[in-house]
């Protein structure tokens, strides 16, 4: 078998199924299990979840929701008009439409197979399929609209269990002078935080640069250059173009996979070392908590994202230890984490007075959080964070 077990994360629910009663009667589970592939030196799940578990219209994440994200869209979307200037923009995973409402004049087409968050791009006059990304969709858009000078996705191919249909679809769209951009976080990234809540349901993959770099090896596709973002926690911007298509290769793709193979991405070895680096990094995240709650002060937590859900599962942090999570997602206000069953609220103006500690769980907006509760901060409050290890800051 090329595919070898590195890491258990134990019994995880759907990270988006936030409940609506505290203790429900029946909750769906699945095993957090992650592989790493020696041929093709891809990181995934060893089991995936139906997309139909994750990706409906009870959907909760909404990425205009962050100051950061709609400043990061807005600086791609600038930059892309100059640089590029493309005539026709697809977005593969349009999410309530952050990308695309910056490309108005121009044909532009969204995919996203979340019902509720497609009807809010709709209703903006973004023309939107609410379906699953393949090849029958990537024809029936073809005979629609033509093929595309500029395809963009960001934190969705990791989500797609057949990523040969995938690339086989982008293929199929993709002008022969156009350019495909990827965004994905990065397994560099990952591996150099200890990361691990990276690694849920959505996250069907973990990309390296040369992991990418494999898979596009049977297809008509290949990199021409990469960009580091801190995005996400640190992610990649991989620009795809095809075959045919001349353009000189950056000295950015060689560096990055050098970088890759100095850090020994494509060596098993470095995931056990990792594997053994988050079950120190749940000791002491445990150690933490269970110290606070001793001298009897109150934790709560501080964003209910996806990515946290895999720690609050992994460590056992449920009520015993933070009182009610706070976040700015509407979907999410009035439910309880997936799980581990801990309230859900609307933040106020700050954080209450009676809080001692606030758990990071987005804590890839940590600088916009920390500018936002600066009140708090100056009263003494202190935040929790697992990343890069478990501390008090």
């Amino acid at each position: 078998m090329s595919k070898i077990e590195f890491l258990n994360l134990g019994k995880q629910p759907i990270t988006n199924n936030f409940l609506t009663e505290q203790n429900p009667e029946q909750e769906f589970f699945y095993n957090l299990n992650i592989v790493y592939d020696e041929n093709t030196k891809v990181i995934s799940l060893a089991n995936f979840v139906s997309p139909e578990k994750m990706f409906n219209e009870t959907y909760a994440h909404r990425a205009s929701m962050s100051i950061t994200m709609q400043n990061a869209n807005k600086k791609l979307s600038e930059d892309i008009k100059k640089e590029i200037n493309p005539k026709s923009v697809l977005e593969i995973g349009s999410n309530d439409g952050i990308f695309l409402k910056n490309f108005s004049n121009i044909l532009s087409i969204g995919v996203e197979p979340c019902k509720n968050l497609a009807k809010i791009t709709t209703s903006m006059n973004i023309k939107t399929y609410d379906q699953f990304w393949n090849i029958e969709l990537s024809k029936k858009i073809l005979e629609n609209h033509g093929k595309f000078e500029l395809i963009y996705s960001a934190n969705t191919i990791s989500h797609i269990h057949d990523l040969s249909n995938a690339l086989k679809a982008i293929e199929i769209l993709l002008s022969d002078n156009g350019i495909f951009i990827l965004e994905d976080p990065s397994l560099s990234e990952v591996i150099k935080n200890i990361s691990y809540d990276q690694f849920y349901d959505e996250h069907a993959y973990v990309f390296s640069v040369l992991a990418i770099k494999n898979l596009l090896k049977e297809t008509e596709l290949e990199i021409f250059n990469i960009e580091k973002l801190s995005t996400h926690g640190g992610s990649n911007r991989v620009f795809i173009k095809k075959k045919k298509k001349n353009i000189k290769v950056s000295e950015n793709l060689n560096k990055a996979i050098d970088h890759e193979l100095k850090i020994g991405i494509d060596k098993f070895e470095t995931y056990q070392k990792f594997a053994n680096k988050v079950e120190n990094s749940k000791t002491e995240t445990l150690k933490i908590f269970s110290k606070i709650k001793k001298e009897n002060l109150k934790i709560i937590g501080y964003g209910a994202t996806y990515k946290s859900s895999t720690i609050l599962n992994y460590c056992g942090l449920d009520t015993k230890y933070i009182e009610y999570f706070v976040d700015t997602t509407q979907n999410k206000q009035g439910k309880f984490t997936p799980g581990t069953h801990i309230p859900i609220i609307k933040p106020n103006l700050e954080i209450n007075s009676d809080v001692h500690y606030a758990f990071l769980g987005a804590w890839n907006f940590k600088n916009e959080i920390f500018n936002k509760e600066q009140n708090f901060i100056d009263r003494g409050g202190k935040f929790i964070t697992h990343v890069p290890y478990p501390q008090i800051i």
